[in-house]
């Protein structure tokens, strides 16, 4: 694995031997400082396969992401087809419904006019009849 920052071991261990520390406390320290940095930092090679891996993801997602639109889509758009006919169906039931309602009610009209027209002949000839017998008792 090749290190991810250029780390000085050299003049680090020179600066802690100089402070007091052993040779080879000096040299395990570098040794450690290095694996920690190598294992901890992201080199460029590192950033540029998480760019592409997330290049890809973004593909892949906008590709599902079309797919999940045109299919639903499709089915807005049966949806919508299927509700257009319902409601053609209701219309033209209700259409059917009021035209027999109106029929009905103008048969039960004639019916009432038949009947007001009998009711008022009746009290027509009764009333003449009435007007004739005051006339012959005057």
């Amino acid at each position: 694995m090749a290190e991810a920052v250029a780390f000085d071991t050299h003049r680090f261990v020179k600066h802690l031997t100089q402070e007091g520390f052993t040779l080879g406390q000096a040299e395990a320290l570098a040794e450690e400082q290095v694996n920690l940095i190598n294992s901890n930092l992201a080199t460029k090679a590192d950033i540029a396969g998480v760019t592409e891996n997330t290049a890809n993801v973004e593909a892949t997602l906008k590709a599902d992401i079309a797919k999940v639109e045109a299919a639903l889509k499709a089915d807005i758009a049966r949806v919508e087809a299927a509700l257009k006919a319902d409601i053609a169906r209701v219309e033209a039931a209700l259409k059917a419904d009021i035209a027999t309602v109106e029929a009905t009610l103008k048969a039960d009209m004639a019916a009432l006019k038949v009947d007001l027209l009998k009711w008022m002949f009746g009290a027509l000839i009764a009333q003449g009849g009435l007007i004739v017998a005051l006339v012959k008792l005057l």
